[in-house]
């Protein structure tokens, strides 16, 4: 068995705290074992460990989360990464021509695909197991994992049975109902539909079977190559509403989407993170700060306060879900990211009269770690560094730096940084048309900028 988790998301639902490349999985609010804070994304591939389903996984994510998935579970979590952000179907058949022609996976090998953030009891993952069997004894084309509701809920999307459900066995699906509301919910739940959790089984010749049909290439690199005309659209509704026997096995322990901050308090260690008071006289209120300057919350009940570089959101917990579409005209780019090195913030934007622009941003690379060799080539750059020591590769010479050295990186000079402790600099960058699309990459590894001076003569002055 196979195991396919989709990590995507636009940042809207737990603004601002979540952005384009730090989606809610990653947010870093929930208590693990040890006390520390962990991410969903973190929580969810733990419990994969302890199962034993983490060697059969792999995630399919975009690149703008690529070096958030690798800084948080690690660099050898095998990575399906989608050319552009389209929808649940196009992942899925990605990820499937994935496992067919990268991993050479047998057709008739059982693929489970579910989202990478759920909040669940380990034993959720042991039902997952079950999926296979289900699956392979059903004869069905797909198997579904739903949850008994404990309250008729209008959230959720709901698998109606077809006939009286015995126990714990599997049933076939009649239909689907889409987020009812609450008096429809409960005629459901009085039949024993189940919510749907988004997990489902296939066996892998049944996706494949349908890119052949769309006359589509089932060799991963030339299906990425024709990802674009795939159909933007759900696998619910491309595959799931289309099969003729699907089946579903009722799960009956804890279950939580964690999508809004609502329910994201609710499972939260402490009410406070970061800088600033709670009054004594707050009532259920959450207090969540990345910012360096100090929030008073006093004498409210039932809000949500979160601040970050990306903004201020004060909220009734209630109302809470609607931020999303609240916040849909805002097409400011993310002022805080996670990288496989370390993070960087921005501090300052500013576009003059006359086109030209200026960001500032705060940067620090953990030690050990490096960016990459690479040039811009519309913006100058200015770093101060201001804590640490590393070494620095130029054009023609690598040397070391410490905190106080200024580094001017005019357009077009390439340049890379390692840090042997925890290094931090301000980056001034200044020009016309700064975007993050200008950067060209010459090498990743550390090693590889070494051997490439060592092998142009160039001067290593350490």
């Amino acid at each position: 068995m196979k195991l396919v988790l989709l990590s995507g998301g636009s940042g809207k639902r737990l603004w601002p705290l979540s952005n384009d490349t730090r989606s809610k999985q990653f947010l870093k609010v929930l208590e693990c074992n040890n006390e520390e804070k962990q991410s969903m994304v973190q929580r969810v591939w733990g419990q994969l460990e302890t199962v034993g389903l983490s060697d059969s996984s792999v995630i399919a994510t975009s690149k703008m989360q690529r070096d958030m998935i690798h800084s948080q579970i690690g660099m050898d979590v095998p990575l399906i990464i989608e050319p552009e952000r389209r929808d649940t179907f196009p992942a899925i058949a990605l990820a499937a021509s994935y496992l067919y022609s990268n991993q050479n996976v047998s057709e008739d090998e059982v693929v489970v695909v579910l989202p990478v953030d759920p909040y669940v009891e380990d034993n959720f993952f042991e039902k997952v197991k079950e999926l296979e069997s289900v699956l392979l004894d059903s004869g069905a084309d797909l198997a579904l994992v739903g949850v008994r509701p404990t309250y008729p809920s209008s959230k959720y999307g709901y698998i109606v049975p077809k006939e009286d459900v015995d126990g714990d066995n599997y049933f076939t699906v009649n239909h689907f109902s889409e987020k009812p509301s609450e008096e429809k919910a409960q005629t459901l739940i009085d039949i024993n539909a189940l919510w749907n959790c988004g997990v489902f089984a296939f066996k892998l010749k049944y996706i494949i079977d349908i890119l052949v049909e769309k006359g589509l290439p089932l060799h991963y690199d030339k299906l990425s190559l024709q990802y674009k005309n795939l159909p933007k659209i759900s696998f619910d509704y491309e595959v799931v509403e289309k099969a003729n026997h699907i089946v579903a096995l009722p799960y009956d322990g804890y279950w939580k989407d964690l999508g809004t901050w609502n329910t994201l308090t609710e499972e939260m260690a402490t009410s406070q993170i970061g800088k600033g008071v709670l009054s004594e006289d707050t009532v259920n209120t959450h207090l969540i700060n990345e910012l360096d300057i100090p929030v008073t919350v006093l004498g409210v009940k039932d809000i949500v306060v979160a601040a970050s570089p990306d903004g201020i959101l004060v909220a009734d917990k209630a109302s809470s879900p609607k931020i999303k579409e609240l916040i849909s005209g805002f097409q400011q780019p993310p002022m805080y990211e996670e990288r496989i090195w370390g993070w960087s913030r921005v501090l300052d934007y500013a576009k003059y009269d006359d086109g030209n622009e200026m960001v500032t941003k705060r940067i620090c690379i953990h030690e050990g770690k490096n960016s990459s060799y690479h040039y811009h080539n519309l913006r100058d750059e200015v770093w101060t560094i201001v804590r640490g020591e590393g070494e620095l590769a130029l054009d023609d010479y690598i040397t070391r730096v410490k905190a106080g050295d200024i580094i001017h990186l005019p357009a077009g000079k390439k340049h890379g940084i390692k840090a042997f402790s925890e290094l931090e600099f301000v980056e001034v960058q200044t020009g016309i048309g700064i975007s993050d699309e200008d950067f060209t990459r010459l090498f990743f590894e550390w090693d590889d900028v070494i051997n490439h001076f060592h092998k142009s003569k160039a001067k290593v002055i350490l």
